[in-house]
Order: structure tokens, then sequence, then C-alpha cells
């Protein structure tokens, strides 16, 4: 996997699938269409992917990565674990605002693919929440959080708000708030609720 990456038809592979797949939806879209978008031939793209699966989850995996890097490069300079928690929540929110096509094939597309959701190591989605299990652990330490909270259950019940979240700004086309404000909300429930 890791030679074909320096190729840039990878990626626009990739960015074509992006686009067909938030336009027509995992199950519509073909790989031929892929092919056209990106401007190659349909025999080219199986060079690179082994099916329209596997080009989900690579286009899954790219996006993960990114998301790290840029989740973990803003919270780097934050050294109180209570704003490292909003942090995350108004990071996470304002990718989704931002990326809407890959928002959307998250939330929607990317669920409904049995071979993602049953074969699937998802070891970079398991890092991204582990940022949050971290930052837990860290505040009780600190002594900020209280002793008795469960880091593996504060991760997903926050991480489960923000996708929920996530979700219905995707899915929605009247905005009744802006999404940093949700982003706001939605920390502080959880920080009133485990801080010490």
């Amino acid at each position: 996997m890791g030679k074909r990456k320096d190729n840039n038809k990878y990626y626009r592979i990739i960015e074509a699938a992006t686009k067909i797949f938030a336009q027509k939806g995992f199950y519509q879209a073909k790989v031929s269409d892929i092919a056209r978008e990106a401007g190659v031939a349909d025999g080219t793209i199986y060079i690179y992917f082994q099916n329209k699966d596997d080009i989900l989850i690579s286009l899954f995996e790219e996006q993960m990565q990114m998301v790290l890097d840029n989740m973990m490069a803003e919270l780097s300079p934050i050294t109180d674990p209570s704003e490292k928690l909003t942090r995350f929540a108004q990071v996470h929110l304002k990718l989704v605002q931002e990326n809407q096509d890959v928002a959307e094939i998250i939330q929607v597309e990317l669920r409904q693919s049995s071979k993602f959701m049953k074969e699937y190591k998802n070891e970079k989605f398991a890092k991204y929440l582990n940022i949050i299990s971290d930052i837990i652990r860290e505040g009780q330490e600190k002594g900020v959080f209280r002793k008795e909270v469960i880091p593996g259950v504060v991760k997903r019940a926050f991480f489960g708000a923000l996708d929920e979240m996530s979700r219905f700004w995707v899915l929605s086309s009247r905005k009744e708030y802006d999404i940093n404000t949700a982003a706001l909300q939605i920390s502080s429930y959880f920080l009133n609720g485990i801080r010490a």
C-alpha cells in the first residue's frame, strides 16, 4: 500500500470518489463515475484499489489521518485538560462544517458499508477516541476530573454527542445555531458532569 501513495493518481481518485459518493451515495455511485471524475480510465482505478469498498475505506483512512494530525496540533499547546476537552469539541465540529462532503460520507455512506463495519480494523478511529480518554486521565492525575469517572466510557459518550451533532449538521438544511455554540454547549455538559 505504501508504494502507491506517492502517486498523484491515487489522490485524484480519492478526491473524485469523495465528490461522487457525496453526490450519488455509495450504492448508486459506479467505479466508472469515479474514473470519469478523476480523469482516468476505469482500469486505472483497479491498479490502486480492489473495489468500491476499498476506495471508501482508503478515503476514510486518508481523512482520518488528516483529522488526527490536525487535532494533535491543535491540542498540543494547551495544558489545561478542561480547555483541551472544549477545544476537541470545537475542532471536531469545525472540521465537519468545513468538509461537508467528507462529513456526509463518514456520517451516512460509511456506516452502510458492511465491509467497513464488519471487517475493517478501525485503528485510526480508535486512536482518535483515545485522545479523549488521555485528556480524561490527565485531568484525573491533575485532580481536575473525578477519580471514579471511567475514561473509556467518557470517550464514547463525548464522541457520541459530537457525532450525533455532526450527523444533524450534515443532514439538516436549517441551522438554528452555529457549530461553535454547539461545541461549547456539549463540552460544558460533560465538563460539569466530570469535574472534581
